[in-house]
């Protein structure tokens, strides 16, 4: 199974952090992961995880969010679906609440992250 294709796989773990070096610190001593930078739009940088050579994550500032309603630092994960919007119209009909709208990552995908109706927060993810 290839998590960045199979509908319903949890693909992709992140951590927003408001102290990115701290955070960095701790867990390359902790698993001894490596990063990897990635300049994205508007001059904010996104961390790539590496645990060996094989990227597992990423990392970004809590700074970055794109929704004023985030919540504090945290980890998330991210699970794949076909289709982003049709997957959160009907987790909208079903009663999630919308934290990002569908939203494209230049040559990566389109993403959308809500909350279930008990408060679950989750990112769903289309690859290209």
């Amino acid at each position: 199974m290839n998590p960045f294709q199979q509908q319903g796989a949890f693909s992709w773990c992140e951590l927003m952090t408001s102290d990115i070096g701290a955070a960095k610190d701790f867990y390359q001593q902790l698993f001894g992961w490596t990063w990897k930078d990635r300049e994205m739009e508007g001059g904010k940088t996104y961390i790539t995880i590496k645990a060996g050579e094989q990227p597992v994550g990423g990392i970004l500032s809590t700074e970055n969010a794109l929704s004023e309603e985030a919540p504090p630092p945290h980890w998330g994960m991210y699970v794949t679906v076909e289709n982003v919007d049709q997957t959160l119209e009907l987790a909208q009909s079903m009663g999630a609440k919308v934290f990002v709208p569908p939203t494209d990552i230049p040559d990566t995908g389109r993403f959308a992250v809500f909350a279930d109706p008990q408060g679950a927060v989750l990112s769903i993810i289309s690859y290209n």
